[in-house]
């Protein structure tokens, strides 16, 4: 039953379905409906499973906006302590299948996974709850859910950056904001445009004709994409490096994907190293200036066995270029380090960079003692991992390349550290033999896409099982593998030099959004909450105007 505006509100009238402030008489709110909580139920769900659908491996870039419109509209009028909750069905409804990737480690880990994330979406939904009560409220919302990914990023054990907004538009109309802002703004732009789409909403459910209040929110939702295609884009520079790509595959599946028998994948890689030379010979191949192989192509660590030493060293002296293994190495007795190493035909091993961004519980088990005594399955991690401490500018032939290793594509700060080192083409060398099939893969690939634009530089990702690709520095897939198969390719890749601006001002973009949404989290705390439909007559046509 909807109700009409009669009397001034009680306190918390906007909570409970009451009337809206400021309403004239005559007028509905639809707060006042007995559905109102099965309604926001219902959108902060549908925001969920639209934000997921945006995502590979189906990849409706477009439906990302209207995913964060729906979140916006659930909380909107509501209290603090109800969006919370609301937020959390949003943040569940969103990765139970965005991360349903870990779920090979275990269906605990998974679900472990997603519920701690989720509080991440419960504390924005409060937030917005909050900055929804002022004027040019879109801006606001938009800028807490980029302060939200921030905090996702960080915390805890170094944080979890995966399924941020930005990483649905591999290759979007959202896209070329990254080379202004990064990831943070290409998040932004969505969620702004989300909460334009919801303003437009709440406009035309209050007054449904086309006059002002509806004219200017749409526009907003038009002009926010179409600004993107003013951004600068970056030209050829006449210069390109002949990269070969190799992904061997490896026996095992799921928790033991390298297989019970020692030096499987080792042999996997130098054989098809092998055909490669002898491709290159035959003339069926181009010669490569370099060659890559993915994150633990060496099963076993080359500096401690001469097996493996003799074996690697045999196949890049038949290739007679440099190539990029990557290996998990020993520390001193007790510590490993994965490794990016440059095998050189002629002097063997030589630099490496040393993954910084490690995974918690795959390569380090933060709280060791406690984690041990609970999960026996942890002590599958073995020797604890140690961070690199340098950048990966790696010299290889005529270029230095920039080695970013598996997890750490998602990570602003160490793929941007190592295209300000000058470093072109970057190079992703990945592991994902544990998740394959699932939607991991295309997912990381997405990021590689956004990193590409990012910072005007082609990223080549090789990976053990799939998916290896290269990405032109304009975000275009233009070469990929499928999964579980044997694969290799030698591509003529563009090498960029040219910064974009979002490789010099780095995090200056995130951090003015972070401090913005600060604001207006302390403002919105002093106002009372909004209802869910204001009325046009009274302060619509105002606000509207300013957004």
């Amino acid at each position: 039953m909807v109700q009409e505006k009669t009397a001034p509100p009680a306190q918390g009238a906007a909570e409970t379905g009451g009337p809206a402030a400021g309403s004239p008489p005559g007028r509905t709110d639809l707060t006042a409906s007995r559905w109102a909580l099965p309604g926001r139920i219902a959108a902060a769900l549908a925001g969920g499973l639209l934000l997921f659908l945006a995502f590979p491996p189906l990849g409706l870039w477009f439906l990302a906006p209207f995913g964060l419109a729906l979140a916006v509209l659930s909380v909107y009028g509501s209290r603090p302590r109800r969006a919370l909750w609301l937020g959390l069905l949003m943040g569940l409804a969103f990765l139970l299948p965005a991360l349903h990737w870990v779920s090979p480690i275990g269906m605990d880990a998974w679900l472990g996974l997603v519920a701690m994330e989720s509080l991440f979406y419960a504390a924005w939904a409060a937030g917005a709850a909050l900055t929804v009560r002022l004027p040019l409220w879109p801006l606001w919302s938009a800028a807490l859910w980029v302060a939200m990914e921030w905090a996702r990023g960080m915390f805890p054990f170094g944080g979890f950056p995966w399924a941020r907004a930005a990483f649905s538009q591999g290759e979007s109309v959202f896209t070329p904001y990254a080379a202004l802002g990064g990831a943070p703004l290409v998040t932004f732009a969505v969620a702004l445009c989300g909460g334009l789409i919801a303003l437009l909403a709440l406009r035309f459910a209050s007054a449904p004709r086309w006059d002002r209040a509806i004219a200017l929110p749409l526009a907003g939702v038009l002009a926010v994409p179409a600004a993107a295609f003013a951004v600068p884009r970056y030209g050829d520079e006449g210069r390109t490096v002949t990269v070969g790509v190799i992904q061997g595959n490896v026996p095992g599946r799921g928790m033991n994907p390298l297989g019970d028998e020692p030096a499987v994948v080792l042999r996997n890689h130098t054989r098809m190293l092998h055909e490669m030379a002898r491709a290159v010979r035959e003339g069926r191949t181009p010669r490569p200036d370099l060659v890559v192989l993915p994150e633990n192509s060496t099963d076993i660590d080359p500096y401690r066995s001469d097996v493996a030493y003799r074996e690697i060293d045999a196949a890049v002296k038949d290739i007679g270029v440099p190539v990029l293994v990557g290996a998990v190495v020993g520390v001193g007795e007790n510590n490993r380090a994965t490794r990016s190493l440059v095998w050189d035909p002629v002097t063997g091993p030589g630099a490496y960079y040393d993954k910084q961004q490690l995974v918690p519980f795959g390569e380090y088990t933060p709280l060791k003692d406690l984690v041990l005594a609970l999960f026996e399955r942890a002590g599958r991690v073995g020797k604890q991992s140690v961070p690199g401490t340098r950048d990966g500018d790696l010299r290889m032939g005529p270029v230095t390349v920039g080695a970013i290793n598996c997890y750490e594509v998602a990570f602003d700060g160490v793929v941007r550290d190592t295209a300000r080192t000058g470093a072109t083409p970057l190079v992703v060398q990945t592991n994902n033999a544990t998740y394959a099939l699932t939607n991991l893969p295309p997912q990381q690939l997405a990021m590689s896409q956004l990193r590409a634009v990012e910072h005007n530089r082609a990223v080549v990702t090789s990976a053990i099982t799939g998916i290896s690709a290269y990405v032109t520095p304009d975000g275009t897939v233009a070469w990929r593998t499928g999964e579980l198969v044997p694969a290799s390719n030698v591509l003529n890749i563009p090498v960029r030099t040219t910064e974009t601006v979002a490789t010099r001002v780095g995090a200056l973009p995130e951090w003015a959004l972070i401090l913005v949404s600060a604001g207006a989290l302390a403002a919105g705390w002093r106002r009372r909450p909004r209802s869910l439909v204001h009325s046009v007559n009274q302060e619509g046509d105002r606000q509207v105007g300013e957004a």
